[in-house]
């Protein structure tokens, strides 16, 4: 029987904080009695994230682990995680878990309450922020935001938080279409959600700065801000017409909770 809920880890040299964090997901599904299912999506890391993802597995039957070909960026990693989810609904959180578990209920009641579509927003009430970001990473994400209303015409107080819930039908009209694998894909998956007329609630959540972030902003921010004009010229070309997407979606996962390589 496919799970209710999927929740969709990427991770990329995630062994300081792996453990941790598949120890609070998983307790949490467990105290929820949820019918769920975990996936961790390797990103080539050069630490033992997979070793520790695998022990989780080899005990955890609900916990999968999906291996990218090589290092590929958090974009290809959340697709790869969001098309072997079988979950009626689909959420992927930071490995960091800046958004606690506990928020994804306040993501899933918004999608029971008729949302397609539901992300956590750490600006739409700054005080869910428990620790602040740095100033100058407030004053990036304020500029980015910015440009993102100009060039894609995206509304969302919060496009970056990583901490968003789809429901299944919504994962397959929109990931096989991404083009984006690197940071900028939020700001993608969004303008095709709104593209396709999906319906998304922006939704505040706990939200807590952590550190050994791997953005840089200034190097990271023209490469955003150059990927959202990929997607705008992605849209002219047709390039997010859906029969185009069949060439590029990876394989589906097969089978219980084996590996995937």
């Amino acid at each position: 029987m496919d799970p209710t809920y999927s929740i969709v880890i990427p991770a990329y040299n995630e062994s300081a904080r792996l453990g941790g964090t598949l120890n609070k997901v998983l307790a949490y599904l467990h105290g929820r009695g949820w019918n769920a299912e975990v996936i961790v999506v390797n990103d080539g890391s050069r630490d033992n994230t997979e070793q520790i993802a695998r022990q989780f597995a080899d005990s955890h039957p609900l916990l999968r682990v999906v291996n990218n070909p090589g290092n590929r960026g958090k974009g290809y990693s959340v697709r790869n995680g969001m098309l072997h989810a079988r979950g009626g609904i689909v959420l992927f959180s930071d490995a960091d878990l800046s958004s606690p578990i506990e928020e994804a209920s306040k993501l899933i009641e918004a999608l029971q309450a008729g949302a397609d579509i539901a992300i956590g927003s750490r600006w739409l009430r700054a005080e869910t922020q428990t620790q602040r970001q740095p100033l100058h990473r407030q004053i990036f994400g304020r500029i980015f935001n910015l440009l993102l209303r100009i060039t894609l015409g995206l509304q969302f107080k919060d496009t970056q938080c990583g901490f968003k819930a789809f429901k299944q039908h919504t994962v397959q009209a929109i990931f096989p279409l991404q083009k984006i694998e690197r940071w900028g894909f939020d700001p993608e998956i969004l303008f095709l959600a709104r593209k396709f007329g999906f319906r998304v609630e922006e939704i505040p959540v706990l939200w807590g700065h952590s550190g050994g972030t791997r953005i840089h902003p200034l190097t990271d921010g023209s490469r955003m801000f150059v990927e959202m004009l990929h997607v705008r010229w992605n849209d002219l070309t047709g390039k997010y017409d859906p029969s185009t997407a069949a060439a590029t979606e990876p394989a589906k996962a097969v089978g219980g909770h084996g590996h995937h390589v």
